[in-house]
């Protein structure tokens, strides 16, 4: 059986109507019983690159024993003119972290997957050492096992003071090396003591982060100066904020009042019955 870290990141593709515009990384989060995806704010609406898509698809494995069968499931950014993703801010400006319910019951009812949740969050008490290595799990430049339709993972190492607000906003440095495509990946680091005495435990994994983007410096002379190699990413805490129950969501929770995913289900039946091209790589 294939580790559940790699069953909770998720491919993402970008579309408006039927132009697929970018590659992305998110992964699932669970709490009260509700599902989300999470991903960077930037893959869902970012202006300064003038990037507006209309609707996610994501990748969904559809056997469990076979992980070779999967199918793409689309996800609406707006209902009514109104957009249907969570984001946050503080004091230090806006948090590059966007997170959209997906409602269980209109899943292929034989979707496969793992999703993290509150438990996997650090304690305030935790202590992450600078130099503690983390993994990122993506599909830098939509690059991925295309047999199995499994993320890859990067190693890298906190490069920051953990829990404290990287130049005032609330993220830290991280060293892996990323590429464009891995915005929106989970940032994790092993979680020994919450292996199951049957190590049957999907996500012995504590969620640290959620990866942004590569931070350069931009007096950087190019034909001297390497890059810097460093990536920023979000703390994960946030999500417990952008998860919460609110009377909007409550709304939302009922399929037959949300005309947006209502009128995608006929495209997710397509997207279900096209046929896959075992070489795609994008």
């Amino acid at each position: 059986m294939v580790e559940g870290l790699l069953l909770a990141a998720v491919r993402v593709r970008t579309f408006a109507d039927a132009r697929h515009l970018t590659n992305a990384s998110g992964f699932f989060f669970a709490r009260d019983d509700r599902l989300f995806l999470v991903t960077s704010r930037h893959v869902v609406y970012d202006t300064p690159s003038e990037h507006f898509p209309d609707r996610l698809e994501i990748e969904l494995h559809v056997d469990g024993a076979n992980l070779g069968a999967s199918t793409w499931f689309s996800l609406p950014l707006y209902a009514n003119g109104a957009s249907l993703w969570r984001e946050g801010a503080d004091g230090g400006g806006d948090i590059d972290v966007a997170v959209l319910e997906v409602f269980k019951e209109r899943l292929p009812p034989t979707a496969v997957f793992q999703a993290f949740g509150p438990a996997h969050l650090p304690d305030a008490d935790d202590v992450m050492p600078v130099g503690h290595s983390v993994l990122i799990v993506g599909f830098p430049l939509g690059f991925h096992d295309s047999l199995h339709h499994l993320p890859v993972v990067r190693q890298g190492v906190i490069a920051s003071a953990f829990g404290l607000r990287f130049q005032g906003k609330g993220c830290f440095i991280t060293d892996a090396r990323t590429h464009r495509g891995t915005s929106g990946a989970p940032v994790v680091m092993s979680d020994s003591t919450a292996d199951a005495p049957d190590g049957s435990r999907a996500l012995p994994w504590k969620l640290l982060g959620i990866h942004s983007s590569t931070i350069d410096m931009g007096g950087r002379d190019l034909q001297v100066d390497e890059s810097l190699g460093l990536n920023s990413a979000w703390y994960a805490d946030i999500l417990l904020a952008l998860t919460e129950p609110t009377e909007a969501a409550a709304t939302t929770q009922q399929p037959d009042g949300d005309n947006a995913h209502a009128a995608l289900d006929a495209d997710n039946e397509k997207l279900a019955r096209a046929p896959r091209d075992p070489g795609d790589m994008e």
